[in-house]
């Protein structure tokens, strides 16, 4: 009974696949989660928009090629603002290849009910989601033009 425990821990020696295993190979895409060359998340928190009146804005999540921000009015959160690098994930940028509307010459779509993203120079998704009911299409639209838009599209 050792000597078998033994052989089986050996490298090199069969071990059938598990179901893990398989689902395991079939989801990895082979790429990292990031790519190389993503821009720094702290170079997207500048080009969110600044307080204003009643609102402030609440920085909530900042790693490579993403920055998150909250944008909070009397203390409740209404909508989350967000910049993702498309680089590291090609297909959100694809979404918006047959889209017709545009935003200040970029392509813009709904994300659902309460979602609205922007595609800025073909690489950087700006998207606004409303956390509060009251927050409509025409709010998330109006946040959208406080976004310096044009020195992201220059990021490089």
């Amino acid at each position: 009974m050792v000597v078998l425990l033994f052989l089986t821990a050996l490298p090199g020696c069969y071990q059938e696949p598990t179901r893990w295993d398989e689902v395991q190979k079939e989801t990895r895409r082979g790429a990292p989660a990031v790519a190389k060359g993503a821009i720094p998340g702290a170079e997207f928190n500048k080009l969110f928009p600044k307080p204003e009146g009643e609102f402030d804005v609440v920085y909530s999540q900042e790693k490579p090629g993403f920055a998150q921000a909250k944008l909070v009015k009397k203390g409740q959160d209404v909508a989350t603002f967000s910049i993702f690098d498309t680089t590291s994930n090609p297909e959100a940028a694809a979404k918006y290849k047959d889209v017709q509307e545009t935003f200040e010459g970029s392509p813009i779509m709904e994300i659902g009910n309460n979602g609205t993203g922007l595609l800025v120079a073909n690489r950087y998704q700006v998207q606004i989601r409303s956390t509060d009911a009251n927050f409509s299409k025409f709010d998330r639209e109006d946040w959208l033009k406080k976004f310096d838009l044009a020195n992201l599209a220059r990021l490089q």
